[in-house]
């Protein structure tokens, strides 16, 4: 009878609780015995390597309309330009590692799993990799300043490792107030571009400016492909993007916009240049990408839209420096 009147157990506290993260992948052990440390394809991986043409295209168009100014090419200078731009790419790809890692933002991510989300690497050691791009950046870009004797853009360079960082670092990341184009726009295409051209030759021809938009274009155009993959999660994880503000279709819409616009830009200079023409072999894989920001049925099919953008513009970059240097 004592047995009887024994008070039964909830039943609740047996129950699973559902996992977080990926729902397309299965969850990471949170026992860290379980967790693989990083490889060295993971850190590679980390660098988000199909992000790289975004660094690549400014230099290539900036050095392009230096050369219709002086048609010496001063490489030294330009390689020095390419290390900074791929740098703090490289530098800010880490850093959104770390910063949203340790938020757990990116556990609700449908992409590859982050080095420090994923608990492959400490969240330490992701940040001095990523402090030690930004240093490669800043000593590239300290040597260029010496060699051209401009001291003041020591203060335009501070401003870009400050923004990498704070795009998903700080208290108050921009990037996650619906920011993250605007800065990409000025940054990764008015600034690499027209700072390519500035330091080679003093000036900065019209053709630089043109080229600089078209360049912050496209690089708005692969963020917009990355976040709207990652909507969802963005939603929940209390990440206010661009695309989690305005929707899926606006979002659409202003993709395919900032996609085309450039070979409108191109179009223009093809007046001029008739080398610009060629640009517009780069429709082939812009065409694709738009395609498939229409018509993806699932998150990860936008990852071949964001390399596929990133080719675009990396191939608008070259044609348009081809057309300057001829």
């Amino acid at each position: 009878m004592a047995a009887s009147t024994r008070k039964k157990r909830p039943h609740g506290g047996s129950q699973k609780k559902q996992p977080r993260g990926n729902p397309q992948k299965a969850h990471v052990s949170r026992d860290p015995r379980a967790v693989t440390p990083a490889t060295r394809g993971d850190w590679i991986g980390a660098a988000r390597l199909r992000t790289l043409p975004l660094a690549v295209t400014p230099v290539l168009i900036g050095t392009g309309a230096a050369l219709i100014v002086e048609p010496r090419l001063h490489w030294v200078i330009a390689l020095c330009c390419l290390i900074v731009a791929v740098a703090l790419q490289v530098g800010v790809n880490y850093a959104n590692d770390y910063s949203d890692g340790i938020r757990g933002t990116d556990d609700h991510r449908v992409g590859p799993a982050r080095l420090t989300a994923s608990r492959k690497a400490k969240p330490r050691t992701v940040l001095i990799v990523a402090l030690a791009f930004f240093a490669l950046a800043a000593i590239a870009g300290l040597a260029i300043v010496i060699r051209t004797q401009h001291w003041w853009m020591l203060l335009i360079g501070a401003a870009c490792i400050v923004a990498a960082w704070f795009y998903t670092g700080g208290k108050r990341p921009y990037g996650y107030a619906g920011l993250g184009e605007l800065f990409v726009f000025v940054f990764f295409g008015l600034v690499a571009t027209i700072g390519t051209t500035f330091v080679q030759v003093g000036i900065v021809p019209q053709e630089a400016w043109f080229g600089a938009v078209a360049a912050g274009m496209l690089a708005c155009a692969v963020l917009l492909a990355n976040n709207l993959r990652d909507i969802d999660q963005d939603r929940v994880a209390g990440k206010r993007t661009l695309t989690v503000r305005i929707g899926k279709r606006a979002t659409q819409v202003l993709y395919t916009v900032l996609v085309l616009l450039p070979f409108g830009i191109a179009a223009v200079l093809a007046l001029v240049y008739p080398i610009a023409w060629l640009t517009l072999l780069a429709l082939i894989p812009a065409a694709a990408a738009i395609l498939i920001v229409w018509t993806y049925r699932l998150p990860r099919e936008l990852v071949v839209a964001l390399a596929l953008t990133s080719l675009t513009s990396v191939a608008v970059g070259g044609f348009l420096f081809w057309a300057f240097a001829g």
